[in-house]
């Protein structure tokens, strides 16, 4: 007689990458990771503007998203007909609780969605944990976006999808803070010193990173001070267009044009480390900018509800 293999993962937490191309990227890596064919019922969690769309196409290459953060209805949700014509065709199907309540009552969505789950479709379902009190059970995977992406299998000691949100809807203002400091940062550094947009960004706790192939020739503590006068006029952050956004009046790329602060003074306690990491390896020159509180520790904590 065999042991059943079962997938050791409580859960992994990634770094929530700010742009298109990054949180692809990142979607593609927790497929390869963590996703089994014979996961069915994946959860995601995520407050507007956190990137769930774009990380599920990442996750999901070419599935068809019934619905984006921008409330635009791209198509009707066919897993509704399908379910209750009992001709459920494709392997996997998406739909966005918030959304669909707009025409559905919640037991109806969670009907459609078991349906599918006997027909042993896959479906992927935004902002789970609206649903999950109506179905009964938990997802195969849970996936929640905030400040972290945070990957969890759940068994019966948790993770609760309430225990995802209370962490990804917390910390998701810390990841549009750091990426309006860092753009703002971007801005000055292409503007007043002259420098190209750098091309290697990466992320730390409640910050973010720029990286410089040689010494960059500014001086940091008056681009940080540069960068606080602007964050002090709390001068509006807009889209642009779909690669562009408005810092004020000026207009630079980026593909994350929703994982903003609505105005700069929205930015709180900003500060540039004052002296340049260097990579030993590739040499690279790492400018470290900070938000928040240096006290603030919004977490992934009390996952697991083991009762002793």
């Amino acid at each position: 007689m065999y042991e059943e293999i079962r997938e050791p993962l409580m859960y992994a937490v990634y770094y929530a990458p700010r742009g298109r191309a990054r949180l692809y990227n990142l979607g593609r890596e927790v497929a390869q990771r963590h996703l089994f064919p014979t996961d069915l019922l994946i959860g995601i969690i995520g407050a507007e503007g956190a990137g769930k769309s774009t990380l599920i196409r990442g996750t999901f290459p070419g599935l068809e998203l019934t619905n984006d953060d921008e409330g635009i209805n791209l198509r009707s949700a066919p897993l509704f007909d399908d379910a209750e014509a009992d001709r459920l065709g494709p392997h996997t199907y998406h739909i966005d609780v918030c959304y669909e309540q707009a025409f559905h009552q919640l037991w109806e969505i969670a009907q459609a969605v078991m349906s599918a789950l006997k027909k042993r479709r896959r479906v992927v379902v935004e902002h789970f944990d609206a649903l999950y009190p109506h179905l009964g059970f938990n997802a195969h995977v849970l996936i929640g976006i905030g400040e972290e992406v945070i990957v969890a299998r759940p068994n019966v000691f948790g993770p609760e999808p309430d225990s995802i949100h209370d962490i990804v809807y917390r910390t998701v203002h810390y990841r549009k803070m750091a990426h309006s400091a860092e753009d703002i940062t971007n801005l000055l550094i292409n503007k007043q010193y002259g420098h190209s947009l750098p091309l290697t960004h990466s992320d730390v706790k409640h910050g973010f990173v720029i990286g410089f192939s040689e010494n960059p020739s500014f001086d940091i503590p008056m681009l940080a001070a540069a960068a606080q006068e602007i964050i002090a006029r709390d001068v509006p952050i807009t889209p642009a267009d779909d690669e562009h956004i408005k810092i004020g009046d000026e207009v630079m790329y980026c593909t994350g044009v929703r994982t903003h602060v609505a105005s700069s003074g929205k930015i709180e306690s900003f500060r540039l480390l004052p002296n340049l990491k260097v990579n030993p390896i590739t040499q690279q020159h790492l400018l470290v900018g900070m938000v928040g509180d240096r006290q603030d520790n919004a977490g992934f904590d009390h996952l697991l509800k083991i009762v002793g």
